[in-house]
Order: C-alpha cells, then sequence, then structure tokens
C-alpha cells in the first residue's frame, strides 16, 4: 500500500523591498506626469510643449524619487548600525538588565521562569548571537541589505521613468494637446488599473477594490490639474 505525505506549501510574498519599490515610482511615474501632461493640454496648442515638460519633469521626477530611496536606505542602515553598537554597549555595561530583557520575551510567550532564566544564561555566552536576538525580539530591526540604497534608488528611478512616459505616448502620435489627451487617458487609465490588480495581487489585498482605487486617484489628479490649467487659461 502506498503512503503518500502531504507536502504542505507556504505561499508567502517574496522579494518585499523590490516590490515595494516598483510600487513607489509606478505609482508616482504613472500620475504626476499624467496629471502634468493633462493641465497642460488644458492651457498650451502644441504638443512638443506637453512632451518637453513631460520629459522635463520625468526626469527631474525620478532622480528625486531615486535619491528618497537612497537616502531611506541609507537612514535604515545607519538606524541599524547605531542600534546594533547601543545593544553591544549594553550587554557590557548591564548584562543582568540585558538577561531580564530576554526573560520578558520569553515569558511574553508563556515560558516559566526556570526556562527563561536557563535561555537567558545560555544566551549571554555567545555576546553575537544575544545582540542579534535582541536586535530582532527587543527592537524589531532586521539588518537591512548592504546595498539596499543604491538598489533601492535605481528600482524607483526607473520605475518612475517607465511609468512616466506611458502618460506622454499619446502626444508623439496627435496632432493637438486635446487629441493627445485623449489617447493619453486611455493609455494611462488602463495602465493605472493594471497595475492597481498587479499591486493588489502581491499585496494580498481585494483585485478590484485595489484596481479601482489606483485608477481612481490617477484620473482624480489629471482631472483637477486639467481643471486649474483651463480655468488659469481663461483667466490670463
Amino acid at each position: 500500500m502506498a503512503i503518500t505525505t502531504a507536502v504542505h506549501k507556504e505561499e508567502h510574498l517574496g522579494s518585499s523591498e523590490f516590490i515595494t519599490d516598483v510600487v513607489i515610482g509606478m505609482s508616482d511615474g504613472l500620475t504626476v506626469p499624467f496629471a502634468l501632461a493633462a493641465g497642460l493640454s488644458g492651457a498650451v496648442q502644441h504638443n512638443a510643449i506637453v512632451i518637453t515638460a513631460g520629459i522635463a519633469e520625468i526626469v527631474a521626477g525620478s532622480i528625486a524619487m531615486g535619491l528618497g530611496g537612497y537616502l531611506a536606505g541609507k537612514t535604515e542602515q545607519e538606524h541599524y548600525q547605531a542600534e546594533l553598537q547601543r545593544e553591544y554597549e549594553e550587554i557590557e555595561e548591564i548584562p543582568e538588565e540585558e538577561k531580564k530583557e530576554v526573560k520578558v520575551v520569553f515569558a511574553h510567550y508563556g515560558l516559566n521562569e526556570k526556562t527563561q532564566n536557563i535561555i537567558a544564561d545560555e544566551m549571554a555566552k555567545d555576546k553575537d548571537k544575544w545582540v542579534d536576538f535582541m536586535m530582532k525580539y527587543e527592537l524589531g530591526l532586521e539588518k537591512p541589505n548592504v546595498n539596499r540604497a543604491r538598489n533601492s534608488a535605481a528600482t524607483i528611478g526607473i520605475s518612475y521613468i517607465i511609468g512616466g512616459l506611458i502618460p506622454l505616448t499619446g502626444y508623439f502620435f496627435t496632432p493637438t494637446p486635446f487629441q493627445g489627451l485623449l489617447v493619453s487617458s486611455v493609455l494611462t487609465v488602463i495602465c493605472l488599473f493594471l497595475f492597481g490588480y498587479f499591486k493588489s495581487k502581491v499585496t494580498g489585498q481585494p483585485l478590484l477594490r485595489g484596481a479601482i482605487k489606483v485608477t481612481l486617484i490617477g484620473i482624480t489628479a489629471a482631472a483637477a490639474a486639467f481643471l486649474v490649467a483651463r480655468t488659469f487659461n481663461r483667466l490670463f
């Protein structure tokens, strides 16, 4: 008789940092240049102006967003190193207090006092593992990837450029800004919906709700920019 063993396969989201950076860059890349192009379409008469301004915004926006990602990554690394140094100093200067903090962690999981003492004493024999435990379970900090800042900057910047070029596509193949806006709107709304769907899928959120939410945000921003530009153009 054959015995089959069911293998439990756990599905978890991988590369969460990369996905987060793509979401940040792509969402802003689709929305901001789209809103800018829509606004200019209500105020200018030539597609060249919209394209030039759009490309300038994409360049500036990708650099700014990439720099923001880089600084966030560096800040995370610096914060981790500062806390790591502090933990090493504390286990040297006040080891008994640090042992108490270890016991508190395991008391939270229902271990009795005798077991807590045994674990704390054993852990204190290896300072590196002791500090690593305190970083994870006392402070909730994981050691950041040393390349996090660089990778984040590149991913966010590139995602912003890809997202930003989509709204401008319509202006390359149409004679007037208004016609370009129509084509751009169709392309961008489709991409916003697909992006919202993908974002919801990888983050485990309701698919249709997430897709509609992202799409409505982009449409609202573009509509507001278009109306403001058209109003100011008529006033001045």
